[in-house]
């Protein structure tokens, strides 16, 4: 419990170990660097949070040798000690309780401060008499503040403030400053427990925060023409150009009266002082290699005389983050380790996306979920065939629905942003649109939609269709209008980060891509493979669902077979291109997972249309698709169980990708990496009866190409079963990869589509500590995760293991991950380089625990 001391400038400082973190850190670090701060001491968290007895018979002695480093005196009518008490919390955790300033004012020593300047000196005076009634006694400042306004002198202003105190308290003010600061420091101590402060606290996330209380000599940046106070940040903010910045309030006298100008660049700081304006340049370089980043230093100017009085890290936005942290690791300042580690992956996705400018007008008219970053504006869609055309003809526009399924596929990518009014951070229009890197904001349960009338209503104010609207995915908000906005510019610190992030990690990075095009995209943004490729998402195209709906609706195998024939040649030509975005990295194929309800068509027009091109009647196919209905289709005839009820399913998509992989080698002369993995397997009997007719088509393709391709056949682990059982299924599988997001469904029992209408009062009262369907649930579904890997290595030691869910771009699930070790997350190819940069950081977070149990 040591009181540690800074600042002196002429003696020797009392020894005392060196604070760990907080004001007190940075301030006796600028006074080891041989920077001018006022001399003061820290009370440490131990003493603040102990007897109060101990607290002031510590302090006390600390007040003394402080005055005898200072030769100033409390209570001193000649040579004075004024004091500044400020909050140090540790972590930081700003404006979450006051201090006060200009402690030791009183009737006895004002007289020497007024020495300087006399309207100086009692307006000071009138300042402590507020602060501490605030402090002390909770008595808002607007009780004052008539009394230091109008024509009033200041020493008048104080002595109506004193009437005040004395009237609103009941007790004067105190006129010695010891019992100033005794009573200011129990006050501090007491609101820092008290409700409203406890309150704040855990409304910025600081409820285990430490409070360390500094106490300082006062110095004073409004004493005279030549004083100032302000900031410096040694970084411009919003670049990460190595250019000083920052702003000062300046002191000068006015018609006679002492007043403050308004804010000035610090570039006319030296029109104040220029030896102070010197100095302040020449620490900028020497305060970066000290603290080994770019710093906030609030400063004060008194009388010409320069004093730091704190410095803190520089706040920044995402591409000064980047460029901050590269310059300094090529300067030597920092390690690259060091400067991958303190870059938040989120911030990233301010780069990568558009963003309303921060100083746009905002008409908010609905909020809801995040659920896609970016930003985007459009006119209102609520078809997806009508966004479809819109778009065609050159428009913008925003696709509005109540929920998406599969089958808005084509809308969805026609549209430069989705709003729902249902859904969650995994719902499908989610996980669509974060593929997609499209703003997408889900669950705005305030919209009301009236789609015959073409109209949505929100915010008080009814929308048509072809009105213009503005989404923030990023903050999960719809606005009216247009709003200004920041297209995306990757900088080259942005690829200089991530080299060296490439560099540190261990686990790979895929992308779920399932077009071509999502695949190049994937891996312009670093994807070293394809850890999802959904199968099904290949045939939303207008051209090709008439033919999947004619291969459901089939009522015989040789009917199913035609309408595959038709499909066989569209999903080979996918294949290919895929493979050869890839270039011979990993590509995961998915077999048809979703329940075939999920196709089927909705309108007369359609059953009409497709009865015609099957040669049978309507009335028949929609007796087909009533049989086909289930009450709970995502529990029911999915994933494998259609591999096997349909074993012609597999023969043509196994066929598609074989033969797709074989003309690629031909053609490009480099082997695709194939792995073919069977979603929802419950059992290993399951997977062996599917992988059958798997290995049967690569065999038929070996022997009519020639070419004999390497292959790998693996499951997607999204059913406890499958968890308890991975030792077994291990047996017959090459690759787990981990579907969280049904993992999740199935762990909990809860529908992620639904999950918003109760979650927000889940985590709100610590039933969950996040959203599971956002950052992995450690306890339940990653238990699972952990204990499959476990027993599935124990069966087969080199079994590859992946996440390809969209916990994949979660930065505290991929730690998870880590830990667990995992061979590779996947993820949509817009959280790539978010993923890169976690993976990177897990690593070294990994490696410290290991070398500290060492």
């Amino acid at each position: 419990m040591t009181v540690t001391f800074f600042g002196a400038q002429d003696e020797e400082l009392p020894s005392g170990s060196a604070p760990q973190a907080g004001k007190a850190a940075a301030l006796a670090c600028l006074t080891h660097m041989g920077l001018p701060v006022p001399a003061g001491f820290t009370l440490p968290p131990e003493l603040v949070s102990g007897p109060r007895a101990q607290l002031q018979a510590a302090a006390g002695q600390a007040l003394q040798r402080l005055e005898q480093i200072t030769g100033r005196h409390l209570d001193d009518a000649a040579r004075p000690l004024f004091l500044a008490l400020r909050p140090d919390t540790v972590p930081p955790l700003p404006g979450a309780l006051q201090g006060l300033l200009n402690l030791g004012i009183t009737d006895g020593t004002v007289g020497a401060l007024a020495k300087a300047e006399r309207r100086f000196a009692f307006e000071s005076y009138h300042r402590l008499i507020m602060g501490f009634a605030f402090l002390v006694h909770g008595i808002d400042p607007h009780h004052f503040e008539e009394d230091s306004t109008g024509d009033r002198t200041a020493e008048q202003a104080v002595e109506r403030g004193r009437g005040i105190f004395r009237q609103l308290s009941g007790e004067d003010f105190p006129q010695s400053a010891h019992a100033q600061f005794t009573t200011a420091l129990e006050a501090l101590v007491r609101n820092w427990n008290a409700p409203r402060t406890l309150a704040r606290r855990h409304l910025r996330g600081g409820g285990d925060t430490d409070l360390a209380i500094t106490v300082q000599r006062m110095v004073f940046g409004n004493a005279d023409t030549q004083s100032a106070a302000g900031t410096l940040s040694t970084r411009d903010p919003a670049t990460g150009v190595a250019k000083p910045a920052g702003a000062f309030l300046w002191r000068v006298q006015d018609m006679g009266a002492a007043s403050f100008r308004p804010v000035l660049p610090i570039e006319r700081l030296g029109e104040v002082s220029p030896d102070a304006a010197k100095a302040l340049k020449a620490l900028v370089p020497v305060v970066e290699q000290s603290f080994h980043d770019a710093e906030e230093v609030d400063f004060v100017v008194e009388s010409g005389q320069l004093w730091l009085l704190g410095a803190r890290p520089q706040k920044r936005d995402a591409r000064a983050a980047l460029r901050i942290a590269v310059d300094l690791a090529q300067a030597g300042i920092i390690s690259r380790e060091d400067a991958v580690a303190r870059i938040d992956p989120m911030l990233l996705d301010r780069i990568l996306h558009p963003t309303i400018d921060t100083d746009a007008a905002r008409c908010v008219i609905a909020a809801g979920l995040p659920a896609s970053p970016g930003a985007a504006w459009g006119e209102i869609v609520f078809s997806p065939d009508e966004a479809e055309r819109l778009a065609a003809e050159g428009r913008r526009v925003i696709l509005v629905r109540v929920e998406t399924s599969p089958e808005d596929i084509h809308g969805m990518r026609a549209a430069v942003g989705i709003l729902t009014a249902r859904g969650g951070m995994t719902s499908h229009a989610a996980v669509v649109a974060r593929g997609m890197g499209k703003p997408c904001v889900t669950g705005a349960g305030a919209i009301r939609l009236d789609e015959r009338a073409g109209t949505m209503s929100a915010g008080g104010m009814t929308l048509k269709a072809g009105d213009v609207i503005t989404l923030d995915g990023s903050a999960g908000q719809v606005l009216e209008g247009i709003a200004s906005m920041s297209a995306p510019d990757l900088p080259e610190d942005f690829a200089t980060l991530l080299g060296w992030a490439d560099d540190i990690r261990r686990m790979r990075v895929r992308a779920n891509a399932d077009t071509p095009s999502d695949a190049r995209t994937a891996r312009a943004f670093g994807a070293e493979g394809i850890g999802l490729c959904r199968t099904e998402h290949m045939f939303f195209d207008a051209a090709r669902i008439r033919a999947v709906r004619e291969m459901i609706l089939a009522e015989d195998e040789a009917s199913r077979r035609a309408a595959l024939e038709k499909l066989l040649d569209v999903q080979r030509g996918d294949f290919a291109e895929i493979f050869e975005a890839m270039e011979g990295l990993p590509v995961t194929i998915r077999l048809l997972d979703p329940p075939l309800h999920e196709f089927l068509p909705k309108s007369d027009a359609d059953i009409e249309d497709i009865a015609a091109g099957m040669g049978t009647s309507p009335d028949r196919l929609r007796r087909r698709a009533r049989e086909l209905d289930e009450f709970n289709p995502m529990l029911g005839f999915r994933g494998c169980r259609l591999a096997i009820a349909f074993p012609e399913i597999v023969d043509m998509q196994a066929r598609a990708i074989f033969e797709a992989a074989a003309d690629v080698e031909k053609r490009h002369g480099f082997s695709p990496m194939i792995e073919v993995m069977v979603p929802l397997v419950a059992t290993r009997r399951e997977l062996d009866l599917v992988r059958e007719r798997i290995d049967a088509a690569a065999a038929a393709v070996a022997e009519e190409t020639g070419i004999t391709l390497a292959y790998h056949v693996g499951t997607m682990i999204e059913l406890p079963r499958a968890a308890l059982r991975a030792g077994d299924i291990a047996q017959s599988a090459e690759f787990f990869s981990y579907g969280t997001n049904d993992l999740t469904q199935m762990a909990f029992g809860i529908s992620r589509d639904d999950a918003g209408t109760f979650l927000g009062a889940y985590m709100q009262k610590g039933v969950l500590p996040a959203d599971p369907f956002t950052s992995i649930d450690r306890e339940g579904v990653g238990e699972l995760i952990r204990m499959a890997s476990e027993r599935g290595r124990t069966v087969r030691p080199d079994l590859k293991l992946g996440v390809c869910g969209e916990h994949g771009g979660d930065p505290l699930s991929v730690g998870f991950f880590e830990e667990v070790g995992l061979d590779y997350v996947s993820c949509s190819p817009f959280r790539v380089p978010i993923a890169r940069l976690a993976a990177a950081q897990s690593a070294l977070r990994f490696r410290k625990r290991r070398k500290s149990r060492v």
